[in-house]
């Protein structure tokens, strides 16, 4: 054991946030892409991976559903991180004084209201932490960052204005993977499924196949597609049930939904986290 997880961007992300709520007494493993992430497990480096899947103002995170059925690890955990988003300028600076505010191009449009009645021009950075540690090292108190309160302690940055995005509900929902699975009931808000299949190529193949959760009152919390290897007569899907695959209408649905696909693969059972609700 390792006693380490992994998490795509630089110490001070979000991801990096969602590691210290949810594993605190583990270390943080930072990593340049998504797909080091998974390696660092495969190969020992890390015993988890934190992997964000959605946003509830931007939606599912890019290529992250297609890499899970290659990864290798099992889901085993959900965590949900409130994403604040804060100002942050080198120290003793005065808000009046900034001028620009640095960031990924997704926070800056979650703070237009705030820089605008501040009249703080927006400048499109890297990422969050990222932008962070640059203002930090450029020793210009005009420009300051828009990140996470763990970016500033860790840059050594002040928090001029806290919490400014313009939507008081945006949440990202990361996946905690392990090489090894988790079946085992637990957690105290019932259990989670995950899977990805594909359909057969008949008519109504898909409506056939989701015929059997409905009949078996399994609620279905999520379905996405998305296309394999490049073609657009192959087409997976990534689907969020509640419930165990040992419960009976679990099972039933399950099986039903093997007359109509051409595989279907857990990716984890995992116990469904408070803040889902």
């Amino acid at each position: 054991m390792t006693n380490r997880i992994a998490f795509q961007g630089e110490p001070g992300a979000y991801s990096h946030e969602a590691c210290r709520k949810a594993r605190p007494d583990m270390e943080a493993l930072p990593c340049r892409t998504f797909e080091d992430v998974i390696e660092a497990v495969r190969a020992g480096s890390a015993d988890l991976a934190m992997l964000p899947v959605e946003n509830s103002t931007y939606g599912r995170v890019a290529d992250i559903h297609s890499m899970l059925p290659q990864s290798g690890l099992h889901i085993i955990e959900e965590a949900f991180v409130r994403v604040h988003i804060n100002l942050l300028a080198l120290p003793g600076t005065k808000l009046e004084v900034i001028e620009r505010a640095m960031s990924h191009t997704m926070l800056l449009g979650q703070c237009r209201a705030f820089l605008a009645k501040h009249g703080i021009h927006r400048v499109t950075g890297a990422d969050t932490a990222g932008s962070a540690r640059q203002v930090a090292n450029m020793a210009e108190p005009q420009t300051a960052a828009l990140a996470s309160e763990l970016a500033g302690e860790i840059y050594g940055l002040d928090v001029l204005a806290h919490h400014i995005e313009d939507q008081g509900n945006n949440t990202t929902r990361f996946l905690i993977m392990s090489r090894e699975a988790d079946l085992s009931r637990r957690g105290t808000h019932g259990m989670m499924t995950s899977f990805v299949f594909q359909v057969r190529n008949i008519p109504a193949a898909l409506y056939k196949a989701m015929g059997g959760f409905a009949t078996n009152g399994i609620n279905m919390t999520k379905l996405e597609s998305y296309m394999v290897g490049g073609s657009f007569t192959a087409t997976q899907f990534y689907a969020d049930i509640e419930g165990h695959p040992d419960d009976p209408p679990v099972q039933r649905a399950l099986d039903e939904l093997g007359y109509f696909t051409t595989n279907v693969e857990i990716l984890g059972v995992y116990p469904a986290h408070a803040e889902r609700y």
